[in-house]
């Protein structure tokens, strides 16, 4: 192995050891416990070798946000591979958002507000936006069911359960029971497409 390609494993295991000093830091305490003196102190570095992996806290929070949406999608491509059916595969990451977001309550807010950049985020997501997007292609094709916008369609899905992983931060209603809403409003959109799919419905008009 040559110098500079140790040197730059030892990089990448300085700034995953960061990370992931950091995710615990935030589940425990907040984002606002998460301060570059506070992460340094964590792992017995100095502040300017923390600063030599992240430029200030909003570099920090971004990868943050990064490796959240890798551990997201991780889970649900794990889950979808395990499914039976096209159906199941749909249902199964649904639930399994869910289950991401009552898992890690701090960081599933980090990846969703304002904190850090829309922009950044919205790249941050890209791959769960993929993988929702190709789950609803595939049903739709295994049940013939015509989309004129896909994009629009894993919008509304992704939109679903993102406002049931909300509702599981209530105390009321918790993360079991969201998972629970959540199969049912996607078996609810599930059914809504088949049936306008069968009745040749692609486009609703306005009003």
């Amino acid at each position: 192995m040559s110098t500079s390609t140790r040197r730059e494993r030892e990089r990448a295991n300085a700034r995953s050891r960061l990370i992931a000093v950091a995710s615990e830091i935030l589940e425990r305490e907040g984002v606002s416990a998460l301060t570059v003196r506070r992460i340094a102190g964590e792992v017995e570095y100095t502040a300017p070798v923390v600063y030599q992996h992240f430029t200030g806290k909003g570099a920090l929070l971004l990868a943050l946000v990064e490796a959240g949406y890798e551990r997201l999608h991780a889970q649900m491509a794990s889950v979808a591979g395990r499914a039976v059916t096209v159906d199941d595969r749909v249902l199964d990451t649904g639930r399994a958002y869910v289950a991401f977001a009552g898992a890690n309550p701090h960081l599933y807010q980090l990846m969703n507000d304002a904190t850090v950049d829309a922009d950044d985020r919205f790249r941050a997501a890209e791959p769960v936006t993929r993988l929702v997007l190709d789950l609803l292609t595939g049903w739709a094709a295994a049940h013939r069911v015509p989309m004129t916008d896909p994009m629009e369609i894993a919008e509304v899905a992704w939109g679903t359960m993102h406002g049931m992983a909300s509702l599981g931060q209530i105390g009321t209603i918790g993360f079991p029971r969201a998972a629970r809403l959540a199969d049912q409003a996607l078996r609810a959109l599930l059914l809504a497409w088949r049936t306008d799919g069968e009745h040749g419905v692609r486009d609703r008009p306005a009003g």
